[in-house]
């Protein structure tokens, strides 16, 4: 298909989600959930893998477009010589409001008769399968395919042609037509018909009540909650699984291999969007975060794995959709991830440490997730000195990854501190049993990663133990408490990530030449990774170089597609978006960073004023 990345805007329910062109094309749905097979997989492939487009009939981009309010809802304006259309375009929640994963799309006449066609073309199982489409009796058009079953619902007469289903129409001033897609179990009775016009109302007032509940106000307030929105988006309702992003196998390198399957939960993701959720009001969503984090672990906390299905899905089976070419020529299109099988030690700190800033938040205490934490403390005192593939999950030999070494003192860290405050029930036995013996922890894991991880002349830590190469993971050594900002050897890890892995002032993950050729066995490159780029910014204002830390996030927050949306990752070269989209990895650094530089703002202010306070860690709360 012809549209960039960023040229996409999303569309959710809170149980999956639609990407919607500049062109009026919705190109990618996976129904009924973010992880269900698509019905519209032209993103990653052509038009006869499946896309629904409504638009003038002269075709072209629209004109302009936007979110409407502190919404998911989408509205597209086209500008033809005949006249004006709006294209309203939402996905009702549909646990609220219709009980099944729908696409609502409204045409619009602002002024002018402007000729409007609506052509979709379903296609399912990842645009393989070519459904039966039928009239039934009450007028509605269906399409079958297995168990699964799709119902188009409009007041204009649809006709087929060529395996596409057509509708046109004359649009005038004031005129609305609605057409409403919606899934359906194919086995059972026919759905109900929905009122286009009144879910548009209940969806509205769903998201003006949802975004109300936010605490954050300062000066990027709308990059914020349109964030925040994103990450609600992301959120699979039923069960409290947060998905990584809506999509699978848009590269990382344009034409190249390194494209994945990120449809699932992952815990690291999941972690940390909750700490995330929690400082800005939304208790609930992390609250149901957790209670998910609890059912998938349960039975097996010690073979925590990283990666879940949202319901909780231990199998994640990788195989190759060797029918679809991918999004510009880049393959193999992957379903399914085989990483859920690799060991990632970090893990253990990120879901302590969300669990330990729920607690911070005001989350109400659950035993039951303080005793999951003591489980997996047990486990991690026996295996935290075993290599792992670490957080960018490589896929060449295990390593002593500094960062994992790091996220596991974070997770003995936080659990002193759990027990310290007599929070885990019958925490006087624990505190005999373990307290000392996890302080001892604590401190060898530090000493560890000082002695093996840091390279004295160079005065940077390494990526792992006995490598001369850097890691943006570890610009989260200060974040996380390690140790201080102003060590140091922070200082100068920070200074040589910011003059060796970055391009154009953006954060690599890692090299891809010299040492580390290899290192995630995959050939290729790939572009500057957002989430790290707001790390650097975070260091940056630690460090006190505030000023270049608020210019560095203004940069960050301009590479955001029209509609503020930000993939995994952003290519220099090629100037544009380039990985899954949109991506909750790049949003939650985003709020994190947009929170701290606020916090420093009001600092500065209060010390003008006269205070003396300088802000710290607890304003970020």
């Amino acid at each position: 298909m012809s549209n960039r990345i960023e040229d996409y805007a999303l569309i959710g329910d809170m149980q999956t989600a639609a990407l919607v062109g500049r062109d009026g094309s919705v190109d990618w749905l996976c129904l009924p959930r973010f992880d269900s097979p698509a019905i519209f997989a032209g993103l990653l492939g052509t038009e006869d893998n499946g896309y629904w487009k409504i638009a003038p009939l002269s075709g072209g981009v629209s004109t302009r477009r936007q979110y409407q309010g502190d919404s998911l809802i989408l509205e597209s304006e086209w500008e033809t010589p005949r006249g004006t259309i709006r294209v309203t375009d939402f996905m009702p929640p549909s646990d609220e409001l219709i009980g099944a994963p729908a696409i609502v799309r409204i045409v619009e006449g602002i002024s002018g008769q402007v000729p409007v066609r609506s052509e979709i073309r379903m296609r399912f199982h990842y645009g393989k399968v070519v459904p039966w489409v039928r009239r039934h009796d009450d007028g509605r058009t269906v399409a079958v395919a297995g168990p699964d079953s799709v119902w188009l619902q409009s007041d204009t007469d649809h006709y087929g042609r060529g395996m596409t289903t057509y509708a046109d129409l004359t649009v005038g001033p004031g005129e609305r037509h609605a057409f409403v897609l919606s899934w359906w179990p194919s086995h059972a009775q026919p759905p109900l018909s929905t009122d286009a016009e009144e879910v548009l109302q209940d969806t509205q007032l769903f998201w003006q009540d949802w975004v109300s509940r936010c605490t954050y106000d300062g000066p990027w307030r709308d990059a914020v909650v349109r964030s925040l929105i994103t990450l609600k988006a992301l959120t699979y309702a039923p069960t409290g699984g947060i998905v990584a992003a809506p999509t699978t196998s848009l590269p990382e390198d344009v034409g190249g291999v390194r494209n994945w399957d990120y449809r699932y939960t992952w815990l690291r993701d999941a972690a940390m969007t909750l700490s995330s959720l929690v400082r800005t009001g939304f208790l609930e969503e992390a609250t149901a975060w957790r209670e998910w984090l609890l059912r998938a672990v349960a039975g097996d906390p010690e073979n925590l794995q990283i990666m879940y299905g949202v319901g909780g899905e231990r199998r994640l089976t990788e195989y190759e959709a060797d029918w679809l070419p991918g999004y510009e020529h880049s393959s193999p299109v992957r379903i399914g991830n085989a990483a859920a099988e690799q060991f990632q030690l970090d893990v253990y700190g990120e879901v302590v440490d969300a669990l330990h800033h729920g607690r911070l938040a005001g989350m109400e205490g659950h035993d039951n997730a303080h005793q999951l934490q003591l489980r997996l403390m047990d486990f991690l005192e026996d295996n935290w000195r075993k290599p792992d593939e670490g957080i960018w999950e490589v896929r060449g030999p295990r390593r002593h990854f500094v960062h994992s070494k790091v996220m596991a003192w974070v997770a003995v860290d936080r659990t002193i501190k759990l027990l310290e405050a007599g929070l885990a029930e019958d925490a006087a036995a624990h505190l005999e049993r373990h307290l000392d013996r996890l302080r001892g922890v604590r401190d060898e894991i530090h000493h560890e990663v000082c002695e093996y991880g840091y390279d004295a002349e160079r005065n940077t830590f390494t990526q792992y133990y006995g490598s001369l190469e850097l890691d943006a993971s570890l610009l989260l050594i200060p974040q996380v408490g390690f140790l201080p900002p102003d060590d140091k050897r922070v200082v100068g890890t920070i200074e040589a990530i910011q003059h060796e892995l970055t391009e154009d002032g953006f954060v690599r993950r890692y090299p891809t030449r010299g040492e580390s050729v290899g290192l995630d066995g995959l050939p290729g490159d790939e572009g500057a990774f957002l989430a790290c780029s707001f790390w650097l910014a975070d260091d940056l204002a630690m460090i006190g170089r505030v000023e270049e830390a608020r210019e560095l996030f203004e940069r960050l927050l301009a590479l955001r597609n029209d509609l503020g949306l930000l993939a995994e990752e952003w290519d220099p070269r090629l100037g544009r978006q380039v990985g899954n989209f949109p991506q909750a990895f790049s949003h939650v650094p985003l709020i994190d960073t947009a929170l701290r530089l606020t916090s420093l703002s009001r600092a500065e202010q209060r010390a003008a004023q006269g205070g003396s306070r300088a802000a710290s860690d607890d304003d970020l709360h």
